[in-house]
C-alpha cells in the first residue's frame, strides 16, 4: 500500500488536516494515530471531529482517563486514547468493538495497545514531530475500503481554504 507524507508548518495546518480527513470519513473508518505524547494526536481529532460536522463547541479532548469519549456529527465519532492500557487483556472492560464496528467513525490513539487485535481494515495516520509546531504527518491505508481513496485524502490535506474555528 502507498504511503502520502504530508507537512505542517503549525497546529492550525494540523488542524485543517484533521478537518479534511473529518469531512473525507465514511461510516466504518478507522483512524489508527500513532505517534509520541505531545505529537498532535488529540489536536488532529479535534480537526476530523468538526470535519464530521460536530460543533465548535463542543470541547474535544483526550479521553485519556474515560478511554472513550463519543461525539454526535454527520457520523458518530468515537475517541480511543488507550494510552494507559498496559496489556490487551485489560481492553476486555471497555466497549471498543462496538466502537470500531458501530457503524460511525473510529478514531484510536495509541493503537499498539489492540496488539493483533488493531483490524486490518484503517487508515495509519503517523505524526512524526519534526520541530516546535513541525510535523510530518503519512496516511496510509489498509485493506479494500481505502482503495482509491488515499489519493483523494492527500489532495484534500494539502487544500488551502476557511476551515472552522479548533
Amino acid at each position: 500500500m502507498r504511503v502520502v507524507t504530508l507537512y505542517t508548518d503549525n497546529e492550525h495546518d494540523t488542524f485543517r488536516m484533521g478537518v479534511a480527513m473529518g469531512e473525507l470519513c465514511e461510516a466504518g473508518d478507522i483512524l489508527a494515530l500513532w505517534g509520541e505524547l505531545g505529537a498532535g494526536k488529540t489536536l488532529l481529532t479535534r480537526g476530523v471531529a468538526r470535519g464530521l460536522g460536530i460543533p465548535a463547541h463542543i470541547p474535544i479532548t483526550s479521553p485519556t482517563f474515560t478511554f472513550i469519549n463519543e461525539y454526535d456529527g454527520r457520523l458518530h465519532l468515537y475517541h480511543l486514547d488507550l494510552y494507559r492500557i498496559s496489556h490487551p487483556d485489560e481492553l476486555e472492560t471497555l466497549p471498543w468493538k462496538e466502537c470500531l464496528f458501530g457503524g460511525g467513525v473510529a478514531v484510536i490513539e495509541w493503537p499498539d495497545r489492540l496488539g493483533d487485535q488493531l483490524p486490518r481494515e484503517r487508515w495509519d495516520v503517523r505524526i512524526v514531530v519534526t520541530g516546535d509546531e513541525n510535523r510530518t504527518i503519512q496516511l496510509e491505508g489498509h485493506g479494500e475500503r481505502q482503495e482509491g481513496r488515499l489519493e483523494r485524502w492527500a489532495d484534500r490535506c494539502q487544500e488551502k481554504r476557511p476551515i472552522p474555528s479548533v
